[in-house]
């Protein structure tokens, strides 16, 4: 977490307490996962062995992990209650029985989940541990909390640009006709963490050129780049567990004038959603109420950047939505969809990015990273949009 010793998580957990009660629910369980990390600063990998916290309001949370994990907990700058077990999996159903009777969920309540975080080891034992509960679907409880935000989240967030950008510009020079996608995705996954970028990254690169460029979320492969190919390259870098997810459209050589062509207008559709995630803040600025409604939604920057392509006959190839949010995962609130009328406000933090994609022949998408400001729209990513010739 960026400067995690100035972050006041007891001050996160009062606005979890609040979006808990809003949400009509009783409390929440989460397990690990980005939601947990921003909450409590704790990070804990999926195993075999369950973790869970309850938040709940006006109230400690309450900890289940194994003993292992113990030190982790020894010394937080807030109040917890720790439920911890041994090697024995035979313990698990009695500790999570205290955890429950601790945190008074012992009945008719509703308790909220995230469902995609939630696994069903962790949910069978609560359930047995509270059979009167009611388990509620509500990820957009704590998704409402992090889509917004700070001035530390924002600086891990640039500074994982940066490191990205970097590590492609020194990847770049090594491209050229005959390599491989697979050869690629490797070196600019080691320039990632010559750069900076923390171990765990956000997603592995994707390299796809030629017909493989068509797909949008190709795996790179043993395919030889050959003159004439465009060459999609969507990469990110981790900082303090913040991400950047950036694309660029190269080509290899000389290609097709219609390659060029499709790039171009992909360009503008990129620069259309810039402006019109712009024009949300920019109008609230204008009218000197910074607490008024935004003038723009996440589905009109998708319609933006969508109405550019289509009008240039390319509509039926551009097959996903314009972009989503970014933060501590690669895919969070909010979502650049059609039809989504989500208000685009300051400190929310998405991508940009259109494409166009030619089956069995070459794709192309260019995507930014942007934050809403209390003025407009700042572009995080910075690097040309226009197509580069390689090799």
């Amino acid at each position: 977490m960026p400067d995690s010793a100035k972050i006041d998580y007891s001050l996160r957990q009062a606005r979890m307490a609040s979006a808990i009660r809003s949400a009509g629910l009783d409390a929440f369980v989460l397990n690990p996962g980005p939601s947990l990390k921003y909450l409590t600063g704790l990070n804990f990998h999926l195993m075999e062995r369950p973790v869970v916290v309850f938040f709940i309001p006006d109230a400690q949370p309450v900890i289940v992990l194994p003993e292992l994990e113990a030190a982790k907990v020894a010394h937080l700058p807030y109040a917890l209650k720790v439920f911890h077990y041994g090697e024995d999996s035979a313990e698990w159903k009695r500790i999570f029985q205290q955890a429950a009777l601790a945190a008074a969920m012992d009945g008719r309540q509703r308790i909220g989940v995230e469902p995609r975080g939630l696994r069903v080891l962790e949910l069978r034992l609560l359930e047995a541990a509270m059979p009167a509960v009611e388990f509620v679907s509500s990820e957009e409880t704590p998704a409402a909390l992090r889509m917004f935000k700070d001035a530390a989240e924002l600086n891990a967030m640039r500074k994982a640009v940066s490191i990205a950008q970097d590590a492609l510009l020194a990847t770049l020079p090594m491209i050229k006709a005959g390599m491989t996608e697979r050869e690629v995705a490797n070196e600019l996954t080691l320039q990632l963490l010559r750069a900076g970028s923390d171990p765990e990254m956000p997603f592995s690169p994707i390299v796809s050129g030629g017909p493989n460029s068509a797909n949008p979320h190709a795996s790179p492969t043993d395919r030889a780049l050959q003159t004439g190919d465009l060459l999609v390259i969507d990469w990110g870098a981790s900082f303090d567990g913040y991400i950047s997810d950036i694309t660029r459209t190269f080509a290899i050589g000389r290609v097709e004038p219609e390659m060029e062509q499709i790039a171009r207008i992909v360009a503008e559709a990129n620069a259309a959603g810039r402006a019109a995630a712009g024009r949300a803040a920019a109008g609230r600025a204008a009218a000197g109420r910074a607490a008024a409604g935004p003038e723009v939604s996440a589905g009109a920057v998708d319609a933006a950047a969508r109405q550019v392509i289509e009008q240039a006959g390319y509509g039926k190839y551009f097959v996903h939505r314009t972009g989503h949010g970014i933060g501590m995962e690669g895919h969070e609130s909010p979502y650049i969809r059609a039809g989504s009328d989500q208000p685009l406000l300051p400190g929310m933090t998405f991508t940009i990015e259109p494409g166009i994609y030619l089956p069995e022949r070459n794709g192309v998408r260019i995507e930014d990273n942007v934050v809403i400001t209390s003025t407009g729209v700042e572009c995080l990513t910075d690097l040309p949009r226009e197509l580069i010739v390689l090799g």
